[in-house]
Formats: structure tokens, C-alpha cells, sequence
């Protein structure tokens, strides 16, 4: 994997790009309304090295075009002049529609004397074609209750599977009911049906405030609970009822404590509600089945007249669907004041949130296809509580369509950011079963230009603001946990790409521990406390030691990069350009008028060099960024940055890691 000096034309077209995002460098504003006139900005690499990268003699002029109801309209840009080696070009866009679509153009005289040439820039990149409206930047003029809080855009979020987090003294007092298989803290998970979903550890949330103090130092502001619901499963996506806290978990009181004690320490906390299906013991599908009378009768789907036959998520008999036709269902748990979904977001539980499991099927069946109505309900009843609350949605594959800024304020999906990643930093041939959607369940060797491509490719269909709310999951309780079959000594270069690109870094918990698993259910590993003691008296094997060694390292390494992600400005909302993309090595910066990080991820020796024209000039010679690592985090840093006026040349024996502070970008 040893890289060489970059500097084919190719790799320099992609250095020199005319460039655009969403961020407050380019657009005026982040939340227009209807009929309001939003200004845009694209900056274009001045002189004769531009214009020989985009295949041009001369630039004569550059417009935006927009797509108001279907129809397209042309917006002249005017040059308002230049810094730092770009062009700073400006137009207009009168925002005419919820989700408002533009691109520029660019006109010129193609080199070499051939005529005009005509050059698109949308949300993918630079095209010689013209280009589909779906792949446009996008200007999202939502109502205001739909718009994200301000504090979305820098979270870092921790995800916990209750069962499995910490178990505090009172569970040692409680009765488990008859579908669960009491296991021991620490005991191999059992993966096989019964115990795949019964085996039962009994981690309860005065176990995850317990341990509060660990998220606090690891720097996360953000926690995800998976359901709290009883159910009889210890995942609990099988809900009996939505109107309590599982007293396995310790109750209401419990969860007001929890919330409580992570306020006090600046740490939100969000919920999961099943808004596809509930558990087949549910309250409501028990009276319903075999009552057609029943009011409940029409919160789901039957196949007959009898209220026997039932439609299910995936077939499975344990997971009935709900049919949001249903207003009965709406008023219940989705709508109004009195609703699931609004009592868990006030006093006394005082939830930040909801993350809404399996929301790309929500309220889909055949023709049918209610998801939007119910997902901008949900909001709706969130913003009448607590506007300052944030609505995430879970979406498998490609979410674009559904992310559109009327309801979800982001995705938890593998396509942009956890697939190509894996592609691209796992050992050839690894398996990936257990919910990642990889076809066969064996992941595809990808170089860093594909990983580019599909991570490109994906997040090009979101809004702005909605790309910086999707999570950056290496894993999740759903996933085999990256670590697994990482190539070695890219946890570093996985994380840091996590934390550094547009989006919400997560860490499942474990992660940060080194902990491992091959599928989704292997991966919901009890978190071995004891091992991790400082003291060796509780220590209950000669492997302890090595195991607290590594996980102190993996541990530091997570909280060093947090850290940089929450200090910088400009990865907490600042735009993103890329500055090199070749098989072993990506190169970027992100961008903000207040500060700019510049990012190398390395998974093999590289060396690169990033011509001057391809950055701001302050990023040359004495005036150098600042390295944003501690030589004391192995795989964070060790890249060497060598400045001059004709650019900066990067190099490493891989895999590393490296992040760089410099001064914000300042546009005419």
C-alpha cells in the first residue's frame, strides 16, 4: 500500500475544483422561508492552473439554475472578486418550493481552441454533462417546527443497549419473567434462538447513570437508548406497551434519574420508539386479535375476517405491523399532547428526543404508503412539547428520499458513511451479517476512490442540514462491530474519518473498549466493568492486565478524537472540500469562516502533495496549520506536514491519522 507523489492531472482536477456546499460559507442562510431570497456562493480556482484543471481557456460566465415547480429558471452569478487564489462567485435564488433544487453552471472556451464548453457543479461533483434535478443542492424551507435544533450539529452520540450496559445492585432484587434465560454478567452470549433474544443480563438504567462518569470523560453530549419498554425480548423492540418503563430496567423513577444526572452534566438523551410494529403481546394487537369489534381492531393489518392472519415486519409472527390509516392509532401514540410520543418528552422524563426504529417502513404496505404523514405527525407533536428536541429516523439503505428536511432532522443508515468505510478498512472476504445490508453478507473490497464515490454518492441526495444530523456509525447494535475484522491498526483512521466528516459521530458502547463481535447479536456484549478496573485485586484472570492495557489505549484514542471534534468549529458545521482521493489515502479540509481543519486518512504508507493552488495560501509556508493530536494516542498523528509556498506535501507509514487547526476562510 505504499503511496507515491501525486501528480497526475486526474488527482489535480480533483484538487482544483470549483467547489460549493451548504455550509454557511456558501449559503446565506441554513433555514429560509417560502418566497425568501437566499444567496449562494461558489468559489472557482482563479488563474491559468483553474482553468487548465476544468479544460478551459477562459471563463466567460457562471449562473445558477434552479427548478421551481419543475420548471427550470437561470439566475446570472457576478464575480465578487478574489482571495486566496479562488474566485468568490454570488447569485440569487428565490426559494419557491419546500425542498428548493439548484446547480451552477459554468460557460467557457475549452482549451485547445475546440469551442464552448459547458460544465455542471451539483451536489456530486463536477460534470461535462447535464445532470438529473435529484442529485441539486437543495434549499430546504420547512416549516419552523421541523427545523433541527442548534445543538444537533455538534453531538456526539453514545449508544446503549440497556441490557448490556451495567447492571446496578437493585437488579439483583428483581424476578425475571418466564421467556427470559438468566445469564451471568460476563457469560459467552448464546447464539442460538431461544437465547439469541432471550438471554437476559439484566443491565438496568441506574447501571448506565451509574457509569455516567465514563461518558462524561470520553466527551460524548449525546446518549442513545435502545427501547425501554417492556417487552419479552432483551432487546425489547417487541414492545407489550408503551406507556411504562420495564420494571426489569427499574421503572419510570428510573429513567428520570438517568435523564437527570446526564443533564447535569451537559449529556442529552434520547429514546427509541418501534413506529413500523409492536410486539405481538401488546396491549393493543391483544385486544384486538380474533375482536374485529375491538377499537384496536384497525391499528393493524389483517388477512381475514376473524382478526387471525396478520401482516408483520419481515414475516416475523412475534412483530405485528401497525396501519397508521388508523386515527384512533394516530391519537394514541403519535398525535397531540396526550400521545406516547409527547408524555416521554416532558416532565418528569424530560427526553431530548426520539430515534425512530425502522422508520423507512413505517407506515408501508403495497400501495400504501402513509410514511410521511406519519413522520411529520411525530414531529409536529415533538415541536408542540419541546421544539428544542431532535427526531432522528432509522433507514437501511438509500434514505435521500424520505430526508428531506419535512420531519427527520437525520438518518441512521449504512450507505453513506458504515459500508464503504467497511469496504475500504476491512480484511478482504469479512462477513457482515446481522442487518448491514451487504449482499451475501460478505463485505466488498473497496479502495479509498470508491469509498469517495459511494460516500459521495449517498450523501449527495440529503440537505445540508440533514447530512449534518446522519450518523457516522462504524457499527451499531445491529451491525458486527467494526474492530471484528478491521485491518490492523485502522481504529484510528475509522473513527477519526467518523468524527471528522459532515455528521453525528457515534460510539456503540464497547467500542472505545476494543470489544468485538461477528454479527449483530454478537455485538451486544456486556460490558466487562470488572476487567477494566484500576485495581488488580479485582482483576479475575492473568489476561486482564493486557485487556485494561488496550482498552485504556483504545479508550484514550476515542476521547482524543472526540475532543477535536467538538473543539473545532469548522467540523461542527463547517463545509467540507475534498483535496485528494487515491486508493490509500483521503485528503480534505472543512471549512468555516471561524477556523479550518485539515484531515488526512491513511490505511497504508502514503506520501501526497497538495499544491498551493488547492488551498488557501495561508495554509503554506511559515504560517502552517497546527497538528490537533497528542503524541501519546498511537495511530492519531505521526503524519508529517511539510509546508512551502508551492503547497504542503503529506506522508506517513500507514495506517494513520492526522488532523491539522488553521485560521477560517474569508470570502471578498
Amino acid at each position: 500500500m505504499a503511496g507515491s507523489p501525486v501528480t497526475a492531472e486526474a488527482e489535480n482536477r480533483q484538487m482544483l475544483a470549483p467547489h460549493h456546499d451548504g455550509s454557511p460559507l456558501h449559503v446565506s442562510t441554513q433555514t429560509p422561508a417560502l418566497g425568501e431570497e437566499v444567496s449562494v456562493r461558489l468559489r472557482v480556482p482563479a488563474g491559468d492552473r483553474g482553468l487548465a484543471a476544468l479544460g478551459l481557456a477562459a471563463l466567460d460566465a457562471v449562473s445558477v439554475r434552479s427548478n421551481p415547480n419543475h420548471e427550470p429558471r437561470f439566475a446570472p452569478a457576478v464575480l465578487l472578486g478574489e482571495r486566496d487564489g479562488w474566485e468568490w462567485w454570488e447569485a440569487g435564488v428565490e426559494v419557491e418550493n419546500p425542498v428548493h433544487g439548484y446547480r451552477f453552471l459554468l460557460q467557457g472556451q475549452a482549451a485547445g481552441g475546440s469551442g464552448p464548453r459547458q460544465l455542471w457543479l451539483n451536489a456530486e461533483g463536477l460534470h461535462d454533462t447535464e445532470t438529473r434535478d435529484s442529485e441539486d443542492f437543495k434549499l430546504v424551507a420547512s416549516a419552523p417546527e421541523m427545523r433541527p435544533p442548534a445543538w444537533l450539529a455538534s453531538s456526539v452520540l453514545y449508544q446503549v443497549f440497556p441490557d448490556r450496559f451495567a447492571r446496578s445492585a437493585a437488579a439483583d432484587d428483581r424476578s425475571l419473567p418466564e421467556w427470559a434465560i438468566p445469564a451471568a454478567w460476563g457469560a459467552p452470549l448464546d447464539p442460538n434462538p431461544p437465547g439469541r433474544s432471550a438471554q437476559f443480563f439484566g443491565g438496568d438504567l441506574d447501571g448506565v447513570r451509574e457509569h455516567l462518569d465514563h461518558l462524561d470523560a470520553l466527551g460524548v453530549n449525546l446518549l442513545y437508548l435502545t427501547p425501554v419498554f417492556a417487552g419479552r425480548s432483551n432487546h425489547r423492540y417487541d414492545a407489550l406497551s408503551f406507556d411504562a418503563v420495564d420494571p426489569l430496567l427499574g421503572g419510570d423513577d428510573a429513567l428520570v434519574r438517568l435523564v437527570e444526572a446526564a443533564h447535569t452534566r451537559g449529556i442529552r438523551v434520547i429514546g427509541d420508539l418501534t413506529s413500523n410494529h409492536s410486539g405481538d403481546a401488546h396491549e393493543w394487537f391483544r385486544a384486538a386479535r380474533h375482536h374485529p369489534e375491538a377499537p384496536e381492531s384497525d391499528f393493524y393489518y389483517w388477512r381475514d375476517a376473524d382478526n387471525d392472519g396478520y401482516e408483520s415486519w419481515l414475516g416475523v409472527p412475534s412483530l405485528p405491523k401497525f396501519n397508521w390509516a388508523s386515527r384512533e392509532l394516530r391519537r394514541r401514540f403519535i398525535e397531540g399532547q396526550d400521545s406516547v410520543v409527547a408524555r416521554w418528552l416532558k416532565p418528569p422524563f424530560n427526553l431530548d428526543g426520539w430515534r425512530i426504529d425502522v422508520a423507512n417502513m413505517t407506515g408501508r404496505l403495497g400501495a400504501e404508503d402513509l410514511n410521511a404523514e406519519v413522520r411529520q405527525t411525530i414531529r409536529r407533536t415533538m415541536a408542540e412539547v419541546n421544539p428544542d428536541t431532535i427526531l432522528l429516523g432509522e433507514s437501511t439503505n438509500d434514505a435521500a428520499s424520505d430526508f428531506q428536511g419535512d420531519a427527520w432532522h437525520g438518518a441512521m443508515t449504512y450507505a453513506p458513511f458504515t459500508r464503504p468505510l467497511w469496504s475500504w478498512l476491512m480484511q478482504p472476504g469479512s462477513r457482515a451479517a446481522g442487518g448491514i445490508g451487504f449482499a451475501a453478507a460478505q463485505v466488498p473490497a473497496h479502495t479509498g476512490v470508491q469509498f469517495f464515490e459511494a460516500h459521495n454518492r449517498f450523501v449527495a441526495g440529503f440537505p445540508w442540514r440533514t447530512r449534518l444530523g446522519t450518523l457516522n456509525a462504524l457499527d451499531t447494535h445491529d451491525t458486527p462491530r467494526f474492530l471484528t475484522s478491521a485491518l490492523p491498526g485502522t481504529v484510528p483512521v475509522a473513527f477519526g474519518l467518523a468524527a471528522t466528516l459532515p455528521g453525528i459521530p457515534v460510539v456503540f458502547a464497547g467500542d472505545e473498549f476494543g470489544l468485538v463481535g461477528e454479527d449483530g447479536e454478537a455485538s451486544r456484549t456486556p460490558i466487562p466493568w470488572q476487567r477494566l478496573d484500576e485495581d488488580p485485586s479485582r482483576w479475575s484472570s492473568g489476561e486482564d492486565r493486557a485487556y485494561r492495557d488496550l482498552a485504556r489505549d483504545t479508550t484514550a484514542l476515542y476521547a482524543a478524537l472526540i475532543a477535536v471534534r467538538r473543539s473545532q468549529p469548522a467540523l461542527n458545521g463547517g463545509g467540507i472540500r475534498w483535496l485528494h482521493v487515491g486508493d490509500d489515502v483521503l485528503v480534505f479540509v472543512r471549512e468555516s469562516a471561524e477556523n479550518s481543519v485539515l484531515v488526512a486518512a491513511g490505511r497504508g504508507d502514503f506520501t501526497v502533495t497538495i499544491p498551493a493552488a488547492a488551498l488557501a495560501t495561508a495554509f503554506t509556508g511559515a504560517d502552517a496549520p497546527l497538528p490537533l493530536f497528542g503524541a501519546e494516542v498511537d495511530g492519531f498523528g505521526g503524519v508529517q506536514l511539510a509546508a512551502s509556498d508551492d503547497g504542503i506535501t503529506l506522508s506517513a507509514t500507514g495506517p494513520r491519522f492526522a488532523a491539522w487547526a488553521h485560521s477560517g476562510v474569508e470570502s471578498p
